[in-house]
């Protein structure tokens, strides 16, 4: 018997590698025959560049760069040499968990750092890129991602504009006489699982303003400098579209990749199944085992689980998952191919205890082992077989 399992992050327990190891031990314990395949998972956040950089047989790096307030930050990606590859997570350069929670400020947060990882990879030979860039704390529409990569960004005085949203407010022309020749010679291919445009009701900046500490005074002013930047964007390069989705992903870094580079924008988990050829492991497998932190509503709307049910219906295989907790209308997964979800837990306990990673460990194991041994006792199949 052949399980394939690809397991998304417990966020703040469990990595997507942890998760997986756990459910194979819990498989394996009442299968100890069974060919348990593991396919860590993610989108475009937390868990991406560990999941990429070990699927690809990459090696990490780390480098000081602009955090998002303008100290440093230690930020590692990773290199894949064979292929001139880079794998960066945006968040570890400009995420919003990079800043205490009374000093949140999409006017003063900056993407710069993002930038300076994009930089170092270029001077170590990669020209092809797989950026995550879920989990931002910036609303700067890309321009300090921009300015670090050589562009010229300048008020009507001829000054550099400042970072932040705040550098949007007095933009007034965009140059790229600084910018090397190298950068247009890259790709970029962009996980994200946002389809925000960049503008409007439905922009990041109402959207997803208020999480990174924006009122409601500040999310109308940066989101009429929004439509300013892009109208300014358009003028020298006409493809520009603050309206594609995903142009608002990660506070308009979106529409920064889309306009200023050679870049796509594709969901997290096509991305990432495409790179580890899982649907080569689903396509033969007798049940595939999925999962995350938290099952509900939001998880049907596109989440990785729901990514990997829909490629694995595409061969007609059935599909566990398993997660922290099962939360409200957590059957509309049903709905998107995942035929049955467990908790893991097995007694009522504080999410801090739950949460510990040493607890989800046991419990994901522990869960994954009897759903599979409830699984051959229906299925007829002995533990040698």
């Amino acid at each position: 018997m052949k399980v394939v399992v690809a397991m998304d992050s417990f966020k703040g327990s469990l990595g997507s590698l942890e998760a997986a190891d756990a459910a194979a031990v819990g498989i394996q314990k009442a299968l100890p025959d069974s060919e348990v395949v593991r396919k860590p998972i993610a989108d475009g956040g937390e868990g991406f560049l560990d999941v990429l950089t070990e699927a690809l047989e990459g090696e990490r790096r780390t480098r000081r760069v602009t955090a998002p307030l303008g100290d440093c930050v230690e930020c590692t990606y990773g290199i894949v040499k064979a292929r001139k590859m880079a794998v960066i997570e945006m968040a570890r350069a400009a995420g919003l968990t990079l800043v205490k929670k009374e000093k949140r400020n999409p006017l003063y947060t900056t993407t710069y750092g993002v930038g300076e990882v994009i930089r170092d990879a270029m001077e170590q030979g990669c020209r092809h890129f797989l950026v995550g860039i879920g989990g931002s704390a910036t609303n700067d529409g890309g321009i300090g991602m921009l300015k670090a990569l050589g562009f010229g960004l300048w008020d009507k005085k001829g000054n550099p504009v400042p970072n932040g949203a705040l550098g949007l407010a007095s933009l007034a022309h965009i140059t790229e006489e600084n910018v090397p020749d190298m950068l247009k010679e890259c790709t970029f291919e962009i996980a994200c699982d946002v389809g925000a445009p960049l503008c409007g009701p439905e922009g990041c900046s109402a959207v997803f303003g208020p999480q990174k500490g924006a009122d409601e005074k500040m999310i109308k002013r940066m989101d009429a400098w929004m439509e300013q930047y892009a109208l300014l964007a358009k003028k020298h390069y006409p493809d520009a579209d603050p309206f594609a989705p995903g142009a608002g992903a990660a506070g308009g870094l979106g529409f920064a990749f889309l306009t200023f580079t050679n870049a796509v924008i594709k969901s997290g988990i096509e991305i990432v199944t495409e790179k580890t050829y899982l649907e080569d492991a689903i396509k033969d497998a007798d049940v595939v085992v999925t999962g995350e932190g938290r099952l509900d509503a939001q998880s049907a709307m596109g989440k990785a689980p729901v990514g990997i049910a829909k490629l694995a219906k595409k061969y007609g295989k059935p599909v566990l998952a398993l997660s922290g907790s099962i939360g409200e209308s957590a059957t509309k997964c049903n709905e998107q191919g995942i035929d049955a979800c467990f908790s893991i837990l097995k007694t009522p306990v504080s999410s801090e205890e739950a949460m510990q990673v040493h607890t989800a460990k046991e419990n994901l194991q522990d869960t994954a082992e009897q759903i599979f041994r409830l699984w051959a006792t229906i299925n007829h199949i002995s533990s040698t077989d």
